[in-house]
């Protein structure tokens, strides 16, 4: 077995982290017969191919390299949800005059106190992801560098585990502009953001994406002076725009610095500083930006160098990651792929749907389609952002398609709670079937699961206008997408019967 990693600080939340995820002086197994099947990748994906194959009673070897459970657990959801919940505690103690209190003022930011919880929080749930978990699951855990060595086989520390299938679920990285200077100016990313102990009092963020707006915003919320930059105009790009443009209105307010449509030219490091020198528009005078720390949150690259995929046959792309078709095959018949190295959608909870497929298709020679997968996402800001299927641009370019809006002002419970930013809103075709829809609100990631199942089940506005929800709540905002529905299937000439039919009746 490799070197087991180290984490910073040394302290006894990541020691029991490391206990589960990459314990000290853990003894690879020895690989005997051929196994059904070899996941290579322990994050999301990985973890649910090897414990649903063993769970079904194949036999299975789990391979990483690094720290199970991937960036879901480490580096990505639990981490930062841990750090924006504690930013959004602080950020609503210090705006309780808005209810009638005067008791913000105390309201102090703790960055160490609620990085420490973080640590703590993350290693309750490592043990889930554990290696003893999947053992006792009946899984051989290897950790250790893996390498194809040819179309059935796969080194892991000189050590040959031949297999009928395997998947590869190696996940992805934070990717690196081409900026001069920055590779070697000591920047953060996701992978060692969360190592922090002190709060930076500048931080520059590269990078307009999800990760860089929910970092922006927490580390704003904990007193630190935030610029973002990133060379489209829009904050979070693959949003709606009028989403997009409720968050840029947060930020702004709460004294976030945008620099949207900003080329960086280079980065230098002066003493403890890191100078950043960026165009804000073409042809725009050059400014400096100092700052303490710098964050690169700038997309992602797949992990794909280094596995031997020539050896077993498998086609693959630097950037775009290892080719699949709709059943999530390789080239290599044998092989699969699931999760960030492969998929259009980078989210735990796709990379969990993938796995799921891999499993009918590698296992039991299933039909399954990733291409039938309805996904949803959301981003973690405060108003949250979620979305799932058509967006407001396909919709305008598709005929027959008719888009509803209300905004969550005229929602009671968001009223009532001073969560009044933002909106819901569908696109429908003729039959009332919802093709898409984007939330903006306080809890958009929570509501956004009741247009996902619509979709999935083929619910129609007509049938969400017939569901009885409690009030108040803001899922009500539904209910009034579905009236709106109901409204408009009131032609001139329907509402004409009526009126006709009513008289007669007085």
């Amino acid at each position: 077995m490799d070197a087991a990693p180290h984490l910073e600080p040394d302290d006894e939340s990541n020691r029991r982290l490391l206990a589960a995820v990459h314990p000290r002086g853990w003894v690879n197994p020895s690989p005997s017969g051929r196994y059904n099947l070899v996941v290579l990748g322990g994050g999301t994906a990985g973890l649910v191919c090897a414990a649903g194959a063993a769970g079904l009673g194949a036999k299975v070897a789990l391979v990483e390299k690094h720290l199970l459970g991937g960036d879901c657990l480490n580096v990505g959801c639990v981490p930062s949800k841990a750090l924006l919940g504690a930013a959004s505690a602080l950020h609503a103690a210090r705006n309780l005059g808005d209810f009638g209190s005067a008791w913000q003022e105390s309201a102090e930011a703790s960055f160490a106190h609620a990085m420490a919880r973080m640590r703590r929080l993350r290693a309750d749930l490592a043990p889930i992801d554990s290696a003893a978990r999947f053992r006792d699951l009946g899984v051989d855990v290897f950790l250790g560098q893996g390498r194809f060595t040819g179309e059935d086989t796969l080194d892991v520390g000189g050590q040959t585990l031949r297999f009928s299938r395997a998947v590869i679920a190696t996940g992805a990285r934070a990717a690196l502009p081409p900026i001069p200077g920055l590779a070697t100016s000591g920047y953060l990313t996701n992978e060692s953001v969360f190592s922090l102990t002190t709060r930076p009092r500048r931080l520059a963020v590269i990078g307009g994406g999800p990760i860089g707006c929910e970092l922006a915003q927490a580390f704003r919320r904990f007193g630190a002076e935030v610029t973002v930059l990133a060379a489209g105009a829009q904050l979070l790009p693959k949003e709606d725009a009028d989403a997009a443009a409720v968050v840029r209105t947060a930020f702004e307010r709460e004294g976030i610095h945008l620099a949207l449509g900003s080329t960086i030219t280079r980065v230098e490091v002066t003493g403890e500083n890191k100078c950043l020198t960026y165009s804000p528009a073409p042809g725009a005078p050059e400014v400096r930006l100092e700052v303490d720390a710098l964050l690169v949150a700038a997309g992602r690259a797949p992990n794909v160098e280094g596995l031997g995929l020539e050896a077993a046959g498998v086609a693959f792309e630097p950037r775009k990651g290892v080719r699949v078709d709709e059943r999530l095959r390789t080239s290599n018949r044998r092989l699969f792929a699931a999760g960030d190295v492969a998929g259009q959608y980078q989210f735990t909870h796709a990379a969990d749907a993938m796995a799921r497929i891999v499993l009918r298709n590698a296992l039991f020679f299933g039909r399954a389609r990733s291409t039938r997968l309805i996904v949803p996402w959301a981003t973690y800001t405060d108003p949250e952002v979620a979305h799932v299927g058509m967006g407001q641009k396909q919709a305008d370019a598709t005929p027959g398609v008719s888009t509803l809006t209300v905004h969550m002002k005229d929602v009671d419970r968001a009223l009532l709670e001073g969560d009044t930013e933002g909106f819901a809103r569908v696109h429908i075709d003729r039959k009332g079937r919802i093709l898409g829809g984007t939330l903006v609100a306080r809890h958009a990631g929570e509501m956004i699961a009741e247009l996902s199942l619509a979709m999935t089940a083929g619910i129609t506005m007509g049938q969400i206008a017939e569901t009885i929800r409690p009030y108040p709540t803001q899922a009500e905002v539904f209910k009034k997408l579905a009236d709106a529905y109901s409204r408009t299937r009131l032609t001139p000439g329907i509402k004409r019967a009526f009126s006709w039919l009513l008289a007669r009746r007085r």
